[in-house]
């Protein structure tokens, strides 16, 4: 486990925390600050795990997601469905964002996100855990993921449209 990876939201009760609490948790600047883009792939692509990545990933959204999806989803399901579903609603709502202004049909990150949303799933069932590796290496293992989760989902999208 890297210097990263010692707050997780399950152990800190980031539930209680407000937007601006939870993004220095996560970037470890506050909202605005002009680091933010960097710290946040720096955390995010050094992550341990594929879990951890989306930890990192875009805490604003994540903050969204974890609040007005994923909790109310946990209420109803096992953790591991209710992660691989707000995967899906939040590639279902990257997919709604890019037909409104395409005007055109897209359904790439529907089956992407949802790809991804497994993938970590998988990993934490699995016990990833590339913490003491170093973090070329943690980068090139998360973006090979990105990659992976990706080809799939482009090979449906083109099937489909």
């Amino acid at each position: 486990m890297n210097k990263f990876q010692a707050d997780k939201p399950e152990a800190t009760g980031w539930q209680s925390y407000t937007l601006a609490e939870y993004v220095v948790l996560r970037n470890g600047v506050p909202l605005g600050d002009g680091r933010s883009l960097r710290n946040m792939l720096q955390r995010s692509f050094g992550a341990a795990s594929f879990a951890g990545f989306w930890q990192f990933w875009n805490p604003i959204w994540g903050y969204g997601l974890g609040r007005y999806v994923y909790a109310p989803l946990r209420r109803a399901l096992p953790p591991a469905a209710a992660f691989i579903l707000t995967f899906a609603i939040s590639g279902g709502l990257h997919d709604l964002a890019t037909m409104a202004v395409r005007w055109s049909p897209a359904f790439l990150f529907t089956p992407w996100f949802t790809l991804l949303g497994m993938g970590a799933v998988v990993g934490r069932v699995a016990g990833m855990d590339l913490g003491k590796r170093p973090f070329w290496l943690r980068a090139s293992v998360n973006l090979a993921y990105l990659v992976v989760c990706l080809l799939p989902a482009l090979a449906l999208r083109n099937e489909i449209l």
